[in-house]
């Protein structure tokens, strides 16, 4: 029965392969394809959002230059080979990048284009990222998950036949990050080389000079051989997602070639349109440098240019929201709840001024304003501190339930806070469910002897554990009980003691039905 079940679960996946099967809108070949058209752009619409608050937020001091790449991006998209609702947006990130979601969902930050020279370079660079939405390459990286999800799947089913349980959990805060994944993915070299060509050949029909591509591409190369803190930002941003190299360089210029050289290159409109960004750099380093001496705990060097920056250009939010930071940093939270007000009133879409925000107030006690922040923090972007924060406020309100709810998004987060929260998380369950996170069960040593183990399995310390050995019959329920005994030591995360087992004399039949029942047990201070 268990084979012919395994049988039939293969026969399935194999159809449903067979079925699957799609031509690439792009390059005309076949491929696999288990996501469709509706979906990806259900992904776009879903992930754009909140992936551009990850990514630095919409850049929005200069709304013309926006437009400018927009305009640049809609001529290559009128001409691609697949019709996607393309939209194009300028992030506010010092960090050389741009990248694509599926559905033609499509980003460049302002780091970026500081550094191109030409416009027929920016259209090299939007092409590119036109063809990854238009050939299905971040569909791809899904559908290889679902691949490998489709192989998990056959393999749980023969293991439930055998009495293995499955336990699926999906949390807020692990989805907000698809789309950061998506946009941090290494695209492959035959995928970079197929959106290095068909970019270009956009570039050609669009009016483009397509040796755009080709001194944009000998300019990574280059970078990427020097060293340097330029070089450094972009192995953070473009180069980690987008990797140059000498053979891209040469198939870009047989491509050039192939397709005649010759179009627009726009040196000079593109420096018009970037002259107001170019002004504003050097207010943008001085906060990247701010940035760099906090994350160094010079906190002095840190607010200075931060201040510096904050006078060459008043009205960018992030400034004040960097002063926020340190201040919060150097726990002055009533100090920086101005800056973080300033830089909500200066740009009131950005998850990380009303996340430093709520923060400040909770640590002053201001739990209403504080929640409302933190709450409009986690609407634009769900993240482990707002969640822990709101986790705090509820409890303090008597809302376990939400509390519950909060704590355990943010304990999905590999980070201290969330370490924090799935501590926090244990202290509320013990109470009630001590043998959720203790393990109690008997054991027969090499000599034959019948021992308790007892495991602190939560990620906090646990004393005053108290439990009960009872017997029970075929069902669970139980028939007998036993004395209780309590644990003579704290445990600590994962540690483990041997003790004796409480019981006297058992028979084999017995033993088979011997349990131990979690009573009490609390967290240690």
């Amino acid at each position: 029965m268990k084979a012919l079940r395994l049988r039939l679960c293969a026969g399935a996946l194999l159809a449903l392969v067979l079925c699957a099967c799609g031509v690439n809108p792009v390059t005309g070949k076949r491929e696999i394809q288990f996501i469709s058209q509706a979906q990806e752009l259900q992904m776009g619409e879903q992930y754009y959002a909140p992936t551009r608050q990850s990514e630095g937020g919409d850049f929005k001091l200069l709304p013309e230059l926006t437009a400018y790449v927009n305009e640049v991006g809609q001529k290559l998209a009128a001409v691609a080979d697949r019709d996607l609702p393309y939209e194009f947006v300028v992030l506010n990130s010092s960090v050389p990048n741009a990248w694509a979601l599926p559905g033609g969902k499509i980003a460049v930050n302002r780091g970026l284009l500081t550094e191109l020279k030409n416009e027929s370079e920016l259209a090299a660079v939007l092409g590119h990222e036109i063809v990854h939405a238009a050939a299905r390459h971040g569909a791809k990286a899904q559908e290889r998950g679902t691949l490998l999800q489709a192989g998990v799947a056959v393999a749980a089913i023969g293991a439930a036949v055998g009495g293995a349980d499955e336990n699926v959990a999906g949390l807020l805060i692990q989805g907000a990050g698809v789309g950061a994944q998506l946009v941090q993915m290494k695209y492959g070299r035959e995928q970079e080389l197929e959106s290095d060509e068909y970019g270009m050949k956009y570039m050609k029909k669009a009016g483009y000079d397509p040796w755009g591509a080709v001194t944009l591409q000998e300019s990574f190369v280059r970078l990427a051989n020097e060293s340097g803190a330029k070089q450094q930002s972009f192995l953070e941003g473009l180069f980690a997602s987008h990797p140059p190299s000498d053979e891209r360089v040469e198939r870009n210029k047989q491509t050039a070639e192939a397709l005649g050289r010759g179009g627009e290159v726009g040196a000079e409109r593109y420096a018009a349109h970037v002259k107001p960004l170019l002004e504003m750099k050097p207010a943008y380093d001085k906060y990247d440098q701010a940035l760099a001496a906090a994350s160094k705990k010079n906190y002095a060097e840190a607010k200075k240019l931060a201040n510096e920056a904050v006078a060459l250009l008043p009205k960018e939010a992030r400034f004040h929201q960097a002063l926020g930071e340190i201040e919060l940093s150097e726990k002055n939270p009533s100090a920086a709840i101005p800056h973080f007000e300033k830089a909500i009133q200066l740009d009131p879409d950005y998850f990380a001024s009303y996340l430093g925000g709520g923060v400040a107030q909770y640590r002053v006690g201001n739990k209403d304003q504080a929640e409302r922040w933190l709450a409009r923090s986690a609407e634009l972007l769900p993240t482990a501190p707002a969640a822990y924060f709101l986790g705090e406020i509820a409890r303090g309100k008597g809302d376990l339930q939400s509390a519950v709810k909060y704590y355990q998004a943010a304990a999905t987060s590999q980070s201290d806070i969330g370490k924090a929260a799935a501590g926090e998380l244990v202290r509320l369950e013990l109470p009630q469910n001590p043998g959720k996170h203790v393990a109690a069960f008997p054991q027969i040593m090499a000599q034959g002897q019948l021992v308790l183990v007892v495991e602190n399995r939560s990620p906090i310390s646990i004393t005053d554990i108290r439990l009960t050995p009872v017997l029970v019959d075929a069902a669970g329920r139980i028939l007998q009980t036993g004395a209780q005994q309590r644990v003579p030591q704290t445990l600590r995360s994962g540690e483990r003691i041997v003790m004796s087992p409480g019981v006297g004399q058992l028979s084999p039949e017995q033993l088979q039905r011997l349990r131990y029942r979690i009573d009490s047990a609390r967290a240690a201070e």
